[in-house]
């Protein structure tokens, strides 16, 4: 009788992923979907230009010397209160803060110029 050899091959490790190991390839697996997700969320929205002009037009003030926001407002909105009126005149005229100075030209909103 002839004898066979029967040649058994080392059993493979087994692959085992660690806590660690877990986390990394998550990590990696979501990283271009939170990568997408960004891009599509500051893209928002394209500006589109037009040819079009405004139909708003301001009452312009000039500030005279020791005046604030707050003497403005009790000369030209007298019954709306002042720190509505400078918040708005802020806001219009991109100002940094209520701090303005004597000689500069302030645009009013239009709903104080009525």
């Amino acid at each position: 009788m002839t004898a066979v050899t029967v040649s058994t091959a080392p059993a493979l490790p087994r692959l085992r992923l660690t806590r660690r190991g877990r986390v990394v390839l998550t990590t990696l697996a979501a990283l271009p979907f939170v990568v997408g997700a960004l891009l599509f969320g500051l893209n928002g929205g394209g500006a589109v230009a037009t040819s079009t002009t405004p139909d708003a037009t301001f009452e312009w003030v000039t500030v005279d010397g020791g005046q604030s926001l707050w003497d403005i407002a009790a000369s030209v909105a007298p019954e709306e209160d002042p720190r509505e009126f400078a918040a708005q005149v802020e806001s219009l005229n991109q100002l940094a803060s209520s701090v303005v100075q004597p000689g500069q030209r302030l645009a009013i909103p239009a709903q104080y110029t009525d």
